[in-house]
């Protein structure tokens, strides 16, 4: 029985490294996703049939209960905020590896503090993982409930200093790590677990309280790893080791997406391991910079329409506006018309369109947009100077060319999509208000921008009925 179980968790864990391969693209996401989920299914049949797992009333009630959740926040959370939903179920797996370390560390002994006389057993092994758990743990919940507060606008998402900010958080961080080394020498020492429970969910709330809306995606990532590296301590707490493999592989996918956003935010791993070590602006407190002079100049949709159809290529750039008003259909519908009139039209993804990586591509597969239109930052940037109209829908912070050369910029060193060097840039926008980070966008300001105002949806579907009547 016991081989057969290891044998299951060996295969569910290949069905986890394949899923997350075939993750990586869009043509095989559904294949990966398939690929996971069976994997999971063995995984929890295997450890149902486990001999130390017996209890099945409570774990079909948790499967109910967490399955009516699960339906409810899947069928009425919008896709704007996915950031919010995945940073709190990051918190909840955080959140249960510190239960289930504290629930481990008392049902060693469970007639413990009773029996003082009897010796206190805990394994050096089994000590270092509940401490590991618990601090990685309560981390990651109070982190990512703060980054979900950040998210949803409960809690300010401009840059929290306070004094000391680094100096305690280290301390903190040290006063955790040795506390964890005497509950391993003394394990009886209730109190100090407790402590370092404590003290372990008050440095998520330092370590996230600090960053930024405009990092806010890179700590998401983060945290996600971290609720990844979580799971895995538990594994170890619980001596299984098919959560051991899942949260490793959870935790270095985690990781790795950390650092490619940081590569494209221009952001170095320790400033957002450390809550804000460095600010890449040196005004980085999410506040405005000076305000910009000059002239701003609007368009309608009927003289975009004839200025569209002049043209012969079009690069549209979305943004977490476009996703708020639901305008990916009929930003859909205006590509089909503009095709239908010879021109070349492409997407430009940044890779934090949409506070998340992948947000945009999403929305588009889901108004049947084709992939082989989307282009990456990377794979189009040096084509917006010879492209005629670049369309801005809702996006704001990436595409301001402040992050270029405005040092007291909080986004200066991040990469942006060069729509700036077009011909034209249309900008579409409800007003002129700042975006995420807080700064205004001097690319409204720009002599070859045209402000199209409106919300995305109406404003789109508006113009693709003035080209239609050309």
């Amino acid at each position: 029985m016991f081989i057969a179980i290891e044998i299951t968790y060996l295969i569910s864990s290949i069905l986890f490294i394949f899923g997350i391969k075939f993750l990586g693209s869009p043509k095989t996401a559904r294949k990966g996703n398939l690929y996971a989920a069976i994997g999971m299914l063995m995984a929890i049949v295997a450890t149902l049939l486990d001999q130390n797992v017996l209890t099945y009333e409570w774990i079909i009630i948790g499967v109910i209960i967490g399955s009516l959740v699960g339906t409810i926040l899947a069928i009425k959370v919008p896709m704007t905020g996915m950031p919010q939903m995945v940073g709190m179920l990051n918190g909840f797996g955080g959140g249960a590896s510190t239960l289930v370390a504290l629930a481990e560390y008392y049902k060693i002994n469970p007639n413990y503090p009773v029996d003082k006389g009897l010796p206190f057993i805990l394994p050096i092994d089994q000590g270092v993982a509940i401490i590991l758990s618990l601090l990685i743990g309560g981390v990651t919940f109070t982190g990512s409930m703060i980054a979900f507060g950040k998210l949803q606008g409960l809690v300010s998402g401009k840059v929290i200093k306070y004094p000391m900010q680094h100096p305690f958080n280290l301390l903190l961080l040290l006063a955790v790590i040795a506390g964890g080394v005497y509950v391993v020498v003394n394990p009886s020492a209730m109190d100090i677990v407790l402590i370092i429970t404590f003290a372990s969910l008050l440095l998520g709330v330092l370590l996230v309280l600090p960053i930024g809306g405009a990092d806010m995606p890179v700590a998401i990532s983060l945290l996600n790893s971290y609720s990844g590296l979580a799971g895995s301590t538990t594994g170890f707490v619980l001596g299984n080791n098919e959560l051991i493999i899942a949260g490793a592989l959870v935790g270095a996918s985690g990781i790795i997406l950390t650092l490619i956003m940081c590569r494209g935010m221009n952001r170095s791993l320790m400033n957002v391991v450390m809550g804000g070590w460095a600010s890449a602006g040196t005004g980085g407190t999410g506040a405005s910079t000076t305000s910009i002079k000059g002239d701003v100049k609007s368009i309608d949709s009927e003289e975009l329409a004839m200025l569209l159809d002049s043209v012969g290529s079009v690069i549209i750039v979305p943004g977490y506006g476009m996703a708020v008003a639901q305008a990916q259909h009929a930003v859909r519908d205006l590509v089909n018309v503009l095709e239908k009139k010879g021109i070349k039209v492409r997407f430009a993804i940044h890779p934090v369109a949409g506070r998340m990586p992948g947000h945009m591509n999403v929305l588009l597969a889901e108004a049947q947009v084709s992939y082989d239109k989307l282009f990456a930052m990377e794979d189009i940037n040096d084509d917006f100077p010879n492209t005629d109209v670049v369309i801005v829908i809702g996006a704001n912070d990436v595409v301001n060319p402040a992050a270029r050369h405005d040092q007291n910029s909080p986004i200066f060193g991040m990469p942006i999509l060069n729509v700036d060097y077009a011909k034209t840039v249309i900008i579409n926008k409800r007003s002129l208000n700042v975006g995420y980070a807080g700064i205004e966008n001097e690319l409204f300001f720009n002599p070859n921008s045209l402000m199209y105002f409106g919300d995305a949806k109406d404003a789109i579907t508006k113009l693709v009925n003035e080209i239609k009547n050309l």
